[in-house]
């Protein structure tokens, strides 16, 4: 399998993002990492986005959106907008409580997704959901995380995030191969018992397990890192987390 290529989901850096957009993006494509992922465009047009990105030699990994964006006729404009932006993986990030108050809620936002997923078909386009780590606790007798995957279509990217994985007391490599195929994009979190702050690789998670895992049976397509507890600076933490990476081989 080619080389999986590495990207930050932005919010690591929301602080910095939202005080200098530009200068923020430029360093981090200067830290080495090869595509970003969006969680909010700070008042720029996708146009402006894709400009900056090109200029920088940043590919878009995909996008955290609220769901209502994907829905109806909000649909198309924001087709549009990521057209523009060269951006297909459109990723809901977190969930209103009547989409997962319970069992039944999580099956009939299943079904929800589906039809996200089918509307998307034609514009090449792909729907996922990044979890927390409610997904991995039990509700009504059932892990939500297996009502979402087992109710969804193929195409429907899962976003697994490691580190909330672990936090909540899942398996992530056992998440991977019982969803095969799905997992394009990976939130690459480092879990520690003993430290919250913990950067990608210096804390409990068994990389190489699950890097193997990712390249087999996940079909990953990116690695993005999300730092959200910062041991130093966070735009420290991001680059200290891509060293570590290039140190794990990746």
């Amino acid at each position: 399998m080619a080389r999986i290529p590495i990207a930050l989901q932005l919010y690591s850096v929301r602080e910095a993002c939202a005080g200098d957009f530009e200068g923020t993006v430029k360093a981090v494509a200067e830290m080495g990492y090869e595509g970003v992922e969006f969680a909010g465009y700070y008042d720029r047009s996708a146009q402006e986005i894709r400009d900056l990105c090109d200029d920088l030699g940043l590919k878009v990994a995909g996008t955290h959106i609220r769901i209502d964006t994907l829905l109806g006729n909000g649909l198309a404009a924001t087709v549009e907008f990521n057209n523009t932006l060269g951006n297909c993986y459109l990723i809901v990030p977190g969930l209103a409580e009547e989409y997962r108050e319970s069992a039944d809620a999580w099956r009939r936002t299943a079904g929800v997704f589906n039809e996200i997923s089918r509307r998307l078909d034609a514009e090449n386009m792909r729907t996922g959901y990044h979890n927390h780590t409610m997904e991995f606790e039990e509700l009504d007798g059932q892990i939500p995380w297996d009502l979402f995957c087992e109710g969804t279509a193929e195409r429907v990217v899962t976003q697994l995030d490691i580190g909330h994985c672990l936090r909540a007391g899942g398996d992530p490599v056992a998440a991977l191969n019982k969803y095969p195929r799905r997992a394009q994009l990976v939130h690459v979190k480092e879990y520690a018992a003993v430290d919250e702050a913990a950067l990608v690789g210096e804390g409990d998670v068994d990389w190489s397990v699950m890097f193997e895992a990712c390249e087999t049976v996940g079909d990953t397509r990116w690695y993005i890192v999300e730092q959200e507890r910062y041991p130093v600076s966070p735009m420290e933490s991001v680059e200290r987390c891509l060293a570590n990476l290039r140190k794990l081989g990746k």
